[in-house]
């Protein structure tokens, strides 16, 4: 007996798999009035650790947001509008980067996929210390989402 195609379940492997493929995703905070503050960011997955990383400058409302409320989710879509993956959890914010190649720097950079990367790594990193970067780390709780099942 065939199904009818739609949304399957992913396992644990697959959305882990789905968060380091794809680079861009929507992260959601929580605003003061409880509804949700969303924005497209790049991040980058670490499966060991299970924390997603963004960066961002420490003035955005994001950054305000998490500081109140630290829970918050990344939508992550996949090659189709059925395949997806969400990541949710509690994030940290971190210093704001002070001095070129500090840790806060370094993790940003470490957090750029190859094609992304500086051309002038120095330059790069002082220009992190002039916009005031921060780190944003989601420490995942739950990974849910769905991908296209065409029937069986």
């Amino acid at each position: 007996m065939s199904r009818p195609p739609g949304p399957r379940a992913l396992s644990e492997e697959a959305l882990s798999e789905l968060l380091g493929a794809r680079h861009f995703g929507v992260l959601a905070t929580n605003k003061s009035s409880g509804h949700p503050h969303l924005t497209t960011m790049v991040h980058s997955w670490d499966p060991e650790a299970r924390i997603v990383r963004f960066f961002t400058t420490a003035d955005r409302v994001k950054v305000k947001h998490l500081r109140r409320d630290p829970r918050a989710s990344v939508h992550v879509p996949g090659p189709d509008v059925w395949t997806f993956a969400v990541a949710e959890g509690e994030a940290e914010v971190s210093e704001i980067t002070s001095v070129p190649g500090d840790a806060v720097g370094r993790e940003v950079l470490a957090m750029l996929p190859e094609s992304m990367r500086p051309a002038d790594e120095r330059a790069f990193l002082e220009q992190l210390v002039d916009e005031r970067r921060v780190v944003l780390r989601l420490r995942v709780e739950r990974l849910y989402g769905t991908a296209l099942d065409v029937g069986a």
